[in-house]
């Protein structure tokens, strides 16, 4: 089963790239694709540029990093409650290519803060908008107090109830492939 991975962050000390890997790291067999947004520079969208340029092949190239894919682990950063620009920007031009830009794939949603809420605000409108967009929702998991519960030097979840309840979500997805 390969699986892609990836934080809605760019900065390279994302804690939600490195809980989406480590969650990555727990599906039984996975083949593990890992996307760094960083590789996917863009314009910002507008219905203007996009008549004026076409389809950037940046988000073509995310659209097909998806499609490649049989399962999707997001972990998402909250800026000001809501999503990363970044990954904001981007989802917005894969869209222009289908609406269903997760494509059907199995998927679990994540996301992570150094706070308490865990980034909840982010991951309940990925929630609320996960059948809009094709993806197929299998687990949704906000992990708060990060540096509380994950190990930077070994990059592993140290709390046991947050590692039982990522496992779980790992193991959803492994359960689609014997499906």
């Amino acid at each position: 089963m390969k699986v892609l991975t990836f934080g809605a962050s760019t900065s390279k000390n994302s804690i939600n790239k490195s809980l989406a890997q480590f969650v990555a790291a727990l599906v039984p067999g996975a083949e593990i694709d890992i996307l760094d947004l960083n590789d996917f520079d863009l314009p910002i969208f507008s219905e203007d540029l996009e008549k004026e340029i076409g389809l950037p092949l940046a988000a073509r190239r995310f659209f097909a990093r998806i499609g490649s894919a049989d399962a999707v682990i997001v972990s998402f950063a909250e800026h000001n409650g809501s999503y990363s620009a970044a990954y904001k920007n981007l989802f917005d031009w894969a869209s222009r290519i289908d609406q269903k830009v997760f494509q059907n794939k199995p998927t679990v949603f994540l996301s992570a803060s150094p706070g308490p809420s865990g980034a909840g605000s982010v991951l309940a409108s990925a929630k609320g908008s996960a059948g809009f967009f094709g993806a197929d929702l299998k687990a949704a998991v906000s992990v708060g107090n990060f540096y509380d519960v994950f190990d930077v030097d070994t990059g592993r979840i140290t709390a046991p109830g947050v590692l039982a309840e990522l496992t779980a979500a790992s193991k959803v997805l492994a359960l689609q492939e014997v499906a």
